[in-house]
């Protein structure tokens, strides 16, 4: 019996993820200065894409960051992931 294989990732595959990111997205980078604030704003009941515009569209198309964003989140808010 034959394990199933995994997709090949092909460049165009690359690509085409590229492409489809949101031109707002700070990237991870600025993502990682701006994150203690943003969670502070989340906490505290503020619309955090406001003040800080392209951090919620870098956590929709990075779940590493996002992972960050959500222990942060919970460590800071007192509840467990």
């Amino acid at each position: 019996m034959n394990a199933p294989r995994e997709p090949q990732v092909t460049a165009r595959d690359r690509i085409v993820a590229m492409l489809r990111t949101d031109p707002a997205d700070v990237g991870c980078g600025h993502f990682f200065e701006l994150l203690d604030q943003y969670v502070e704003l989340v906490v505290a009941g503020e619309d955090a894409e406001e003040y800080l515009p392209g951090v919620r569209a870098h956590l929709e198309a990075c779940g590493p960051c996002a992972e960050d964003y959500r222990g942060l989140l919970a460590a800071v808010s007192g509840q467990d992931n």
